[in-house]
């Protein structure tokens, strides 16, 4: 029998509209020597939590949540694990804005004006965020990202009801396919969100059975998180819009972090974009994030470039979740 904490309470936040669940009290303690092993333990030993506060009644199917956990990094001020409707992520950078934000806000860092340093260990690495201060409160968040890159360009995946499907596949903490939405006919920015979601789905599951990859930090880190179908712009004059499609059928609100994070690297590799050139992305809901390669560099034997993403987050309440004695859902549900 899974044991449930008698209270939970969070922090509820959105980047652009996609939700931040941030745990801030009531969650055990999740040992671990390093952050991956905390991440596989939460996996294997808590996940009746993650369902009861991603799934519902408490949650619904494209909820997205925090889990602070000790730092095992030396110049880390906070780490994090991510988890949604399906497991844990590597990296999310919608959260990792929302909680840099919150980290100023509630002192967990000591704010400086006009800009704060906040370093979070998240599973893909440390991410240093840049949170700028006004008047002692936190607004606009960039973040750097770990070392970005593009494994694999113009690979055929055989896609149902598609044929034969050329994706770029791109890293930005977390792996990602990416393809034109018109490839299948659709536009991003008026197709229905289902058909959207359809396409990307059956894109993912392709790569995921036709394409290998790997990450030289860790075995861990090598897994096709989901696919992004964009509207094939770069973002130079105008926001390029795309959509992300993750873990099980999940969709990001936000232009996603880490795959702005993905895209520029890609950019990087077909030579669209240098040092110092900034992009803007938007998603479903017409937010926008920047992202702007700020250094090359090498991930083993990968090309690759750190990235300079920025959004906002806001506020939307806080809660305190308890489970009742004899409630039979108590472990929460899903309808899709």
């Amino acid at each position: 029998m899974k044991r449930f904490p008698d209270e939970i309470r969070t922090c509820e936040m959105h980047t652009g509209g996609e939700p931040v669940r941030i745990v801030t009290a009531g969650y055990p303690r999740i040992p671990g020597t390093t952050i991956l092993d905390k991440r596989r333990y939460a996996k294997d030993e808590l996940d009746h939590l993650r369902r009861f506060l991603m799934h519902e009644p408490r949650g619904h199917a494209d909820m997205y949540g925090v889990i602070p956990v000790e730092p095992d990094h030396p110049d880390a001020d906070l780490a994090v694990l991510f988890c949604h409707n399906e497991g844990y992520s590597t990296m999310c950078g919608h959260a990792t804005i929302a909680m840099a934000r919150r980290a100023v806000d509630e002192g967990l860092v000591a704010a400086t004006e006009p800009r704060t340093t906040v370093r979070i260990q998240c599973p893909c690495g440390l991410v240093t965020a840049h949170v700028q201060v006004r008047d002692g409160r936190a607004g606009m968040v960039h973040f750097e990202s770990v070392g970005a890159f593009a494994p694999l360009l113009d690979a055929k995946v055989d896609v149902e009801g598609a044929g034969t499907v050329e994706v770029d596949i791109g890293y930005g903490g977390a792996f990602y396919a990416f393809a034109p939405a018109a490839r299948f006919g659709l536009d991003v920015r008026t197709s229905p969100a289902r058909t959207l979601v359809d396409a990307a789905w059956a894109v993912t599951c392709a790569a995921k059975a036709q394409l290998d990859l790997d990450h030289p930090d860790h075995p861990d880190l090598a897994f096709l998180y989901g696919t992004i179908l964009t509207d094939g712009g770069h973002g130079r004059s105008r926001p390029s819009a795309n959509v992300c499609v993750f873990a099980d059928r999940q969709v990001d609100r936000s232009p996603t972090g880490s795959g702005v994070t993905a895209r520029m690297a890609i950019q990087k590799a077909r030579g669209l974009a240098g040092v110092g050139e900034e992009r803007r992305f938007s998603s479903v809901t017409g937010s926008v994030f920047t992202g702007c390669i700020v250094e090359e560099t090498r991930v083993a034997e990968h090309e690759a470039v750190t990235v300079l993403v920025g959004g906002r987050a806001h506020y939307t309440g806080s809660a305190r979740f308890r489970p009742e004695e004899g409630d039979p859902l108590v472990g929460g549900f899903r309808v899709r």
